[in-house]
């Protein structure tokens, strides 16, 4: 089940990658603008490295919660296994489009989380260095997004805070080539991944993805 879920998190940074041009590509080309006298590649590689590296943090961290209180609590690690399907399941419905499922998400981390550390943003700006793009992508790597908060979800019933790196490094390279790719490229992918055939399709592998969790374990929860 661990190289599914890794398959499953990379595949949704793959069909999320719309969403990231949409949430993060303007705040990336506002950084090229911003660290005009830096290499455009170099900056454009390191925000995204900078965003990586927070996903990994966050998941390091949530997987390290998770399989503390699992190892101590069997019926606990399986009610993590049943809130991954759950999350599974409003991916799926997220990414065919027929309802807004993470939406509740993105607005609770909002107020939680992302008011607060967005206040570091001024001491970042302007973004004269490497260094300062490098730490302006791990702060902006905390943006509220459903899609990355989903698979965090999913870090809770990793076996190991090490797994639940993994599991995000996953994710984010899924979402790495819509991020990197500039212009025609972009758009290419995006509409690629936007065709109804195609949201339908990758949905209903999360679905059914998500189903099989559920059933697994609520299965192991009555017996």
């Amino acid at each position: 089940m661990n190289e599914i879920s890794l398959l499953s998190a990379f595949i949704m940074g793959l069909v999320g990658s719309g969403h990231c041009l949409v949430m993060c590509g303007g705040i990336a080309s506002s950084l090229q603008l911003a660290s005009s006298t830096l290499n455009s590649w170099r900056v454009s590689l390191l925000y995204n490295t900078g965003r990586i590296l927070s996903y990994m943090l966050a998941g390091t961290l949530v997987a390290a919660l998770g399989s503390t209180f699992a190892k101590q609590n069997t019926t606990f690690a399986l009610s993590l296994k049943v809130l991954s399907g759950i999350f599974m399941l409003l991916v799926g419905i997220y990414v065919m489009r027929l309802a807004s499922t993470l939406k509740w998400l993105e607005a609770g981390a909002k107020t939680v989380i992302w008011q607060h550390l967005v206040k570091l943003n001024k001491y970042l700006l302007p973004v004269t260095s490497y260094a300062r793009v490098l730490a302006y992508g791990m702060l902006w790597g905390w943006l509220p997004c459903g899609l990355v908060y989903s698979a965090l979800t999913w870090t809770l019933q990793a076996d190991s805070a090490s797994y639940g790196a993994l599991i995000m490094l996953s994710f984010a390279l899924g979402t790495l080539p819509a991020m990197l790719a500039v212009g025609q490229s972009a758009q290419q992918l995006s509409r690629f991944l936007n065709h109804t055939l195609v949201r339908i399709g990758l949905g209903s592998v999360f679905i059914w993805y998500g189903i099989y969790l559920l059933i697994i374990a609520t299965d192991r929860l009555v017996h």
